[in-house]
């Protein structure tokens, strides 16, 4: 019996209008395999978790390039404790200072992909922590 592919939901969080990295993180992930539910722009944390448990993903990557990740991510993560879907893993892409990757951390954000950061990168670390985590 073959495994299931992995359920990857790639979103724009608040009010950024830039998605071309986004596109390219999601296309990414398609060819590695995963199955990608692209949500688009101008998502609210709400939208991005109601979208997240409808679809039954693993895995939640994040882009945000707004500066708006320190007021967007936690109520995510607080929203995923509350609904007991804690296990599924989120990540994050985009304009995020040295600083706030730590606190992102303890908020629960498994890992934080600055400028740089390649797509196999990427799809390396989601393949080994959900591998670990099942």
């Amino acid at each position: 019996m073959s495994e299931q592919p992995l359920r990857v939901l790639v979103g724009k969080i608040g009010l950024d209008g830039h998605d071309r990295g986004a596109k390219v993180i999601a296309q990414a992930l398609r060819d590695a395999g995963m199955e990608v539910i692209y949500t688009g722009l101008r998502q609210t944390p709400e939208q991005i978790v109601e979208t997240a448990l409808q679809e039954d993903v693993q895995v939640i990557g994040l882009s945000i390039l707004s500066g708006a990740h320190m007021q967007l991510l936690p109520p995510v993560l607080e929203m995923l404790r509350e609904q007991e879907s804690h296990d599924i893993m989120v990540i994050v892409g985009g304009i995020i200072p040295r600083e706030d990757i730590t606190y992102l951390k303890e908020q629960g954000v498994s890992e934080v992909f600055t400028p740089g950061s390649t797509t196999e990168d990427i799809i390396e670390f989601i393949r080994q922590k959900v591998k670990q985590n099942r």
